[in-house]
């Protein structure tokens, strides 16, 4: 199962993940996170770190905006973690490839939420329900998924950490989970807001493997 670190913020934390067998560095280019990735990074720091999968998390930014800093940055996929509607997603998806993140609540209709984006994004990801725009560190009941056909590769996020690794594999058995493209992880698996415990990551990705 290929594994997302969200929230890098760290070059040499940045420079170990495909070693340890991650695929994705999710990296947030919304100012009010508190990993904005400009706090610590800079865009040619982003761009050398060539050996992984780099993906930049967008929050209702304008277009041109996200454009740019693919460019600049050599990102290879976009999160849209807002409210971005499909024309949006069209726009960005005509440059580089297109994540779309919805946040779920228990009693969601997934199927419903997803239909208007399915000719416009590339993927998919399920996080968890919150006040603000950023993560919660908290799950949602996968089970609004299983009877979902989901129509996409996703991302699985919100909260998950050390020890779900059995609870992702009885997942994985679940209908939906034939679209399931990857696990997103992040604050679970932290010291700080961006600096990652690294054997916590890796000793994840070993018992996912």
């Amino acid at each position: 199962m290929r594994v997302k670190v969200c929230g890098m913020t760290q070059p040499e934390q940045v420079a170990q993940l495909a070693d340890m067998g991650v695929s994705f560095a999710g990296f947030i280019f919304y100012p009010k996170s508190p990993r904005y990735v400009f706090k610590h990074m800079t865009t040619t720091q982003i761009r050398k770190e060539n050996n992984i999968n780099k993906v930049g998390v967008f929050v209702n930014a304008p277009i041109e905006e996200v454009l740019h800093m693919v460019d600049e940055c050599r990102l290879h996929l976009v999160q849209l973690h807002g409210d971005e509607n499909p024309k949006y997603c069209e726009k960005i998806a005509d440059y580089v490839s297109v994540v779309k993140a919805f946040r779920l609540s228990d009693n969601d209709s997934v199927e419903w939420m997803i239909r208007p984006y399915m000719d416009c994004c590339d993927m998919f990801m399920f996080d968890t329900m919150g006040a603000g725009y950023g993560g919660t560190g908290k799950k949602f009941d996968w089970s609004v998924l299983k009877d979902t056909i989901i129509g996409k590769p996703f991302f699985l996020s919100g909260g998950i950490e050390p020890g779900d690794e059995a609870q992702l594999r009885e997942f994985e058995k679940e209908p939906a989970a034939k679209a399931l493209f990857a696990i997103d992880i992040n604050s679970k698996f932290e010291t700080n807001p961006g600096y990652k415990d690294m054997e916590k990551v890796r000793g994840f990705v070993n018992n996912m493997k």
